[in-house]
């Protein structure tokens, strides 16, 4: 296969503290030989093992581009055992653009893996991602919440696997997280994911969804810190203790626990986030904007759950997810 067109400006090889860039030619009209700069940060303190945490993959998250951003300037070498790689804006055209996918060619980092070294800049970035990050990292995170579209309780997720010991090991690191609340977590759409992309190579994997509504707050972005530094403790990367706060076990049994609209309006949430719903109470109506004195569709809970994810803001399209549900566990 080809390689790929991006260049580190740092050396993988060297130890101690860098800051540097992920260099992708990318020639445009206001610049014939222009680039895209990725920001990277490695700590460097041994070989092994190897943390990869990132931020951006969605351009209109940032909990994990504030606690990554963070991180890359307090960390020392001398803290660290084994190597860090901090790169807080993966999609760095939709982080920059404040939007889930790139301005530049509408691509979703999140479902373009395996990636292409000669693809669209998008597939460009997974690729190098896929065949020269990943393969250096022992444990990842990657740090999501819900953008402009939705809001969700703050969680940490892991997957359930076929290898149930990496499964073990990714449910290990995303309870050390420690987030209000711990999610085994079902995906709607799973083809092209960097999650895939990071358990099919045998990685321990966690991703979060740490609130949304295109901001983060003083409490996710807490949230966010302390987890991060959580996941490297327990990958023994960082010294310290880990900071163990009570959390909320969930699990996603079924696909029951989506919720989709079928017409357009305006939302009436009958629940708020972290509400415990019973299958059948109402959820939301969606309200007709274009015509008075018609009837709301109703929109009903499938299932018994606690309400973790909503949609946001006030407009709804028909097939956008309204509602997301999980069932606590005694785990």
């Amino acid at each position: 296969m080809r390689d790929n067109p991006i260049t580190p400006t740092i050396d993988f090889d060297r130890q101690g503290v860098q800051h540097g860039h992920l260099r992708l030619p990318y020639s445009r009209d206001d610049s014939a030989w222009g680039s895209i700069m990725i920001p990277i940060t490695m700590v460097k303190n041994g070989e092994s093992p190897c943390a990869l945490l990132t931020g951006g993959n969605h351009g209109d998250e940032y909990e994990g581009p504030l606690a990554l951003t963070a991180l890359a300037q307090e960390l020392k070498a001398e803290q660290v055992c084994g190597t860090i790689l901090l790169v807080p804006f993966m999609n760095q055209p939709a982080f920059a653009a404040g939007t889930r996918t790139s301005p530049i060619d509408q691509g979703n980092m999140n479902r373009a893996f395996p990636g292409l070294p000669d693809g669209t800049p998008t597939q460009k970035i997974a690729d190098f991602f896929q065949r020269s990050l990943l393969p250096m990292a022992d444990v990842v995170l990657d740090f999501h919440s819900g953008g402009r579209t939705l809001d969700f309780v703050p969680f940490a997720a892991s997957h359930i696997l076929d290898d149930k010991s990496q499964e073990r090991r990714c449910r290990a690191a995303r309870d050390a997280f420690n987030a209000p609340f711990s999610i085994d977590m079902r995906e709607i759409d799973p083809l092209g994911m960097y999650d895939a992309a990071a358990e099919m190579q045998g990685k321990t994997f966690v991703t979060t969804e740490l609130g949304g509504g295109g901001t983060a707050t003083p409490r996710t972005i807490s949230i966010a810190r302390k987890g991060a530094r959580n996941f490297l403790k327990h990958a023994g990367i960082l010294e310290g203790q880990i900071d163990l706060a009570p959390t909320r076990s969930l699990t996603q049994p079924d696909d029951a626990c989506f919720h989709f609209a079928e017409d357009s309006g305006l939302v009436d949430f009958k629940l708020a986030l972290g509400d415990t719903v019973e299958a059948g109470q109402l959820l939301a109506h969606i309200w007709n904007t274009d015509h008075l004195g018609r009837p709301p569709q109703k929109i009903h809970a499938q299932r018994d759950g606690l309400l973790i994810a909503r949609h946001h803001p006030g407009l709804i399209q028909p097939g956008d997810c309204l509602a997301v549900l999980a069932v606590e566990t005694t785990a």
